[in-house]
């Protein structure tokens, strides 16, 4: 996989629509975001400024500003989209933070909140809860420590505000998280109504480091950060069974994306599975495999319910009969996946599900050997 974006890809990134911005047309998720911003304000008796930016930002802003570290996993091309050496697709909208953070001549200890969102961009697996382009908002809160009268609740109160307002039939789960430009940070995980926990966002205490980079005394300064998941917010709130409607064209199904009110099923067709052993890269692992398929087959995502990695097999540990079958290369390991395909509003024939078994199988397979459906 390169390292760097082609020009074609880049233009196909900066062209999708962010649906957190009204002026690219109505959805559900400005609703949500109307929502998350009245909590706050109502909380903290604060206005919240709103920013989105633009998509292309530097790695500095992305990165070293909020003080990753320079060999950190994050950085990682595998994982994030690198236009060049100093310039990406953001992977995360907090990268407009420390330029707002600086922006304040007066850096006088008072109530300050800052909301951004809209499209961040990574390499992601591909499931029902998964998207390569996700929408993503941040809300900061900046308070003078003298106002902070209980430290320790501060962040669960911060929490509770925005998921009772948003979520207010799910149950959550917390538990400890580390962040580069947090401290004391917690996981948002709620529970869906299969019962599955769903990690939805991290919330933590300002990094009093980061306020000191960028001007502020943390000796009386605090705040909180809140990033959020906007497209698992959402399907947990009008209990959608798969992201991939938030982006579905079908009428019946955008006319449903205008509110905030429970899903009701346009249809639900039976799902299609084809298993798939292939010869990949040893590093390969489920994102770098989603981003592939995401990039080659744009066209046919909305078909693609889940690509799930069942077994994976060394090289060396294969019998040389299997080597032989797959065409394995040195270095090489041996992937079983299992392809579920599941079209939103209509059920997909036999031809069909081999043709995109057999699309999804060229996009991975490396080995030298190719074997196809029929």
């Amino acid at each position: 996989m390169s390292k760097h974006l082609t020009a074609d890809q880049l233009v196909d990134a900066l062209t999708l629509r962010d649906l957190s911005n009204p002026n690219q047309g109505a959805h559900a998720m400005q609703l949500l975001l109307d929502d998350i911003q009245h909590a706050i304000e109502s909380l903290y008796d604060c206005e919240l400024q709103r920013l989105s930016g633009h998509p292309l930002v530097r790695v500095q802003d992305n990165y070293d500003a909020l003080g990753y570290p320079e060999d950190g996993p994050a950085r990682e091309s595998r994982y994030s989209r690198y236009l060049s050496k100093r310039w990406m697709l953001r992977t995360q909208t907090s990268c407009l933070v420390p330029e707002w953070l600086s922006s304040w001549r007066d850096k006088t200890p008072r109530k300050l909140g800052l909301l951004c969102s809209g499209r961040v961009y990574r390499r992601d697996s591909i499931d029902r809860l998964h998207v390569g382009e996700p929408h993503q908002v941040d809300v900061w809160v900046l308070l003078p420590v003298s106002d902070v009268t209980h430290p320790k609740t501060m962040l669960r109160e911060a929490i509770d505000a925005v998921m009772t307002t948003v979520l207010p039939d799910h149950p959550l789960h917390l538990e400890a998280s580390s962040h580069p430009y947090t401290r004391d940070g917690l996981q948002v995980e709620a529970l869906s109504e299969r019962n599955q926990l769903v990690e939805v966002g991290e919330c933590g205490r300002i990094d009093p480091a980061l306020l000191a980079r960028h001007g502020w005394d943390p000796e009386k300064v605090t705040g909180v950060a809140m990033g959020l998941g906007l497209e698992r917010l959402l399907m947990l709130r009008k209990h959608l069974p798969d992201i991939r409607l938030l982006h579905n064209s079908d009428h019946r199904i955008v006319a449903q994306m205008q509110d905030l009110e429970r899903w009701r099923p346009v249809s639900y067709q039976p799902a299609v599975v084809r298993d798939l052993s292939i010869a990949a890269e040893s590093d390969m692992d489920s994102e770098v495999l989603g981003d592939r398929v995401r990039e080659a087959i744009p066209e046919k995502l909305d078909w693609l319910e889940a690509i799930e990695i069942v077994s994976e097999t060394a090289g060396d540990d294969l019998p040389a009969v299997a080597v032989d079958r797959l065409g394995l290369k040195p270095g090489q390991k041996n992937v079983l996946l299992r392809l579920t395909m599941r079209h939103p509003t209509r059920s997909i024939g036999r031809d069909e599900a081999n043709t995109l078994r057999n699309r999804v199988y060229q996009v991975l397979h490396q080995g030298s050997v190719t074997v196809l459906a029929q």
